[in-house]
C-alpha cells in the first residue's frame, strides 16, 4: 500500500480499521484468471470509527445512509488485473467518497434583485424586436 489515504486536512483512513476481502474477478485476465483473487472489496465501519471528528461522522452517516449496511460502507474494485492496483483504487475511492460525504454543506444563496435599469433595457429591446417582426407582415403591401 502507498501509505495513509487522506480524507481531508490531517484526517486519514486508519489502516487498522479497513477490512479487506479478495475474490476472483470476472472478465478477461489471461492464464492466471482462475487462480488469482484480484477483485477487492474494502469495508470501513463508519458507525464505530474514532478516526473521524464527531461532526464529520454525523454528516457522513446522514449522506451515506442509503449505502450503509449496519453502519459499514463498502467499496469494490475489479477493473485492474492486479490485486495491488485494485487495492489502491478501492482505497482512493473510499477516501474520496468519505471526503465528499464529510464536506460541509454549501453556503445558502443570498437572494438578490435584478436592477431596474437592466429589466427596463430588456423590455425596451424586446419591444423593438417585436416592432421589427411586426413590420415584416404583408398586410400593408396590398
Amino acid at each position: 500500500m502507498s501509505g495513509p489515504y487522506v480524507i481531508r486536512g490531517s484526517v486519514s483512513l486508519p489502516e487498522a480499521e479497513l477490512m479487506w476481502r479478495f475474490s476472483r474477478s470476472g472478465g478477461p485476465g489471461g492464464q492466471h484468471v482462475n487462480t488469482s483473487d484480484s477483485q477487492v472489496e474494502l469495508r470501513f465501519d463508519l458507525a464505530n470509527t474514532e478516526a473521524l471528528p464527531p461532526v464529520w461522522k454525523e454528516r457522513a452517516l446522514a449522506k451515506l445512509e442509503g449505502r450503509l449496511v449496519d453502519g459499514v460502507i463498502g467499496v469494490r474494485s475489479s477493473e485492474h488485473r492486479s490485486q495491488w492496483r485494485n487495492r489502491e483504487t478501492a482505497a482512493v475511492r473510499l477516501a474520496s467518497l468519505l471526503a465528499e460525504a464529510t464536506a460541509p454543506p454549501p453556503r445558502p444563496r443570498r437572494a438578490t434583485r435584478i436592477p431596474r435599469g437592466i429589466n427596463e433595457r430588456r423590455l425596451r429591446e424586446k419591444k423593438a424586436r417585436s416592432e421589427t417582426k411586426r413590420g415584416r407582415t404583408g398586410r400593408d403591401w396590398g
